[in-house]
């Protein structure tokens, strides 16, 4: 016999379906997270060493990058989320993007393969700057999340709504905190994270390169989206606050 949608054994079932994506999206997600701020500063982990010639090893390094890019970007797109919407409940499309992100983070972060061929070394005074700059950088990407005040990084918030619903707070232009100096502090954060690093080896030169036209082009198309959601506003705060480098004051 097939149980209604409101019976109490079809309720458990579900609620035990949205623990589990939470554990999951939440898990995999911050994890993937911390690995990949531990890769930036200290570098690659050589966790998985496939020993192949160098030119194969920058390939593989190019293709884990790609696998981000286009799961990243591809799956943040309304058109995609709106043909998963119809296989699954609305409120988990946030988590599935945390987990998938999640993994494929992971997977640029365990078999990334490393050249050793250096191209920089930084020394004394340089290297602890790198060092500093790092810690900088980390410090810019917390005060963004912060300044956003209830960012939602890993989809739980829809998932417990639906259990606990909510009256729904009309979204609004953020400019406060870290956004009143530039328009994407999160993704300058990752900018002076991936450039700080004290030693410049090929592979990481073809990391740095591609990770920092992704966020750049990513950052672009981010803005048109905002633009069509708030109009005039966001056109105004493009006018007053820098995209990505803070090359002025704010007095607003």
């Amino acid at each position: 016999m097939k149980l209604s949608p409101t019976t109490p054994e079809n309720t458990w079932i579900e609620k035990s379906v949205a623990w589990a994506m939470l554990g999951l999206a939440a898990g995999i997600g911050g994890a993937s997270l911390i690995a990949f701020g531990l890769f930036l500063y200290a570098g690659p982990l050589d966790l998985v060493d496939f020993d192949l010639g160098f030119g194969t090893k920058l390939a593989i390094d190019a293709g884990l990058s790609m696998l981000f890019f286009v799961q990243h970007s591809w799956m943040v797109r309304r058109s995609f989320r709106q043909r998963l919407a119809r296989v699954m409940p609305k409120h988990y499309l946030d988590a599935v993007y945390a987990i998938a992100s999640g993994i494929a983070l992971f997977a640029v972060v365990l078999l990334w393969q490393e050249s050793r061929q250096i191209i920089w070394q930084a020394t004394n005074g340089l290297w602890w700057t790198a060092r500093m700059i790092f810690l900088l950088a980390l410090a810019v990407g917390i005060w963004g999340g912060l300044s956003l005040k209830g960012f939602d990084s890993f989809g739980v918030r829809p998932i417990r709504h639906r259990f606990r619903p909510e009256p729904s707070r009309p979204s609004f232009l953020v400019v406060q905190g870290a956004y009143r100096w530039v328009r994407h502090p999160l993704y300058l954060a990752v900018l002076l994270m991936i450039w700080s690093y004290p030693v410049l080896t090929i592979d990481r030169l073809l990391f740095n390169t591609l990770w920092t036209i992704w966020i750049v082009i990513g950052a672009v198309l981010e803005e048109r989206d905002l633009a069509a959601d708030f109009g005039s506003d966001y056109h105004e705060y493009q006018r007053n606050v820098p995209m990505l480098i803070p090359t002025r004051v704010p007095s607003w």
